[in-house]
């Protein structure tokens, strides 16, 4: 059995969904890793109705309409990575699309959905798969927001949110292996101050010798400088601010090509399984947003 973890994504015919498999493999050939899309059939009995209306054949007519939606989905994948060797499956599974995605996960190196696809309110900022996955998933998500920003050669950097505390370092390496992978830079935002600098100083010195904002820049140089050591290759742009990191996250998507969240932040509730800034993060800005779990 191969080692290799493909990077699945989810589609459910809509057009959302095929701006995440465009998306899906392109990522997935800059990766070398295999593409497999998957589409889920709703898993039901046979009823009454079927009976009276001669519907015997329905799960026929449900799998046909599937083949017909990954035939598509696949044609699409093809194109978008013509001139790599990109490794293309196709699967349908039944049950809700969210339980089989989260399953599936547990063997991919990344799950990819729209934010919105076929069925969902249309009052809601995501939808409730894509809401379900990014939040129960155990391997990163990424949600990807039509119009989809998929030119990954692009220059726009990758963004990450970063706390200070052991919960955000999945995702400041995920997004130092995305930064990588792109050969652009990283913006690492940090919005509060991590380090009690009176413990290196006498007591109420720090503040007195240091501006507030100086301390942050210090404590986030600090935190950086190993994982500097570690991606020698990546430029990684501090942004020290004393806002809501939630603004400051939606600001810097504007010129990015992918935002990186853990699920949780600082001091995250171990049965809070994606915290407020991720949420808010997911649910406003335009260009795909990648979920790292946390560990749990």
């Amino acid at each position: 059995m191969s080692s290799v973890l493909p990077v699945i994504v989810g589609i459910d015919g809509s057009s959302k969904a095929l701006d995440a498999v465009r998306w899906a493999a392109k990522d997935a050939a800059l990766r070398s890793l295999p593409l497999t899309i998957v589409t889920a059939l709703h898993a039901r009995t046979p009823s009454f109705s079927d009976a009276v209306n001669l519907r015997s054949d329905s799960s026929a007519i449900e799998r046909h309409h599937a083949e017909g939606i990954l035939t598509e989905a696949e044609k699409v994948a093809r194109e978008w990575a013509a001139e790599t060797q990109l490794q293309v499956s196709t699967l349908i599974e039944r049950g809700p699309a969210a339980d089989v995605l989260v399953r599936l996960g547990q063997t991919a190196a990344m799950l990819v959905v729209g934010s919105r696809g076929l069925g969902e309110f249309t009052g809601g900022l995501i939808g409730s798969v894509s809401t379900a996955v990014a939040t129960h998933a155990r391997c990163p998500v990424t949600v990807v927001k039509p119009p989809a920003h998929i030119s990954l050669g692009r220059t726009a950097p990758v963004v990450v949110g970063v706390d200070g505390t052991t919960n955000s370092e999945p995702a400041l390496e995920q997004a130092l292996c995305e930064a990588a992978l792109r050969g652009v830079e990283l913006v690492a935002v940090h919005a509060l101050v991590d380090v009690d600098a009176d413990r290196a100083f006498p007591e109420g010195l720090a503040k007195s010798l240091f501006p507030p904002e100086i301390l942050d820049e210090m404590a986030l140089a600090q935190m950086l400088s190993s994982w500097q050591e570690r991606f020698p290759n990546v430029q990684i742009r501090p942004r020290v601010v004393r806002d809501r990191p939630v603004r400051q996250l939606v600001h810097e998507a504007d010129t990015a090509q992918l935002v990186v969240m853990g699920s949780r932040g600082r001091g995250g509730f171990p049965s809070i399984l994606i915290g407020s800034t991720s949420q808010a993060v997911l649910h406003t800005v335009q260009v795909p947003v990648m979920i790292v779990p946390t560990a749990r």
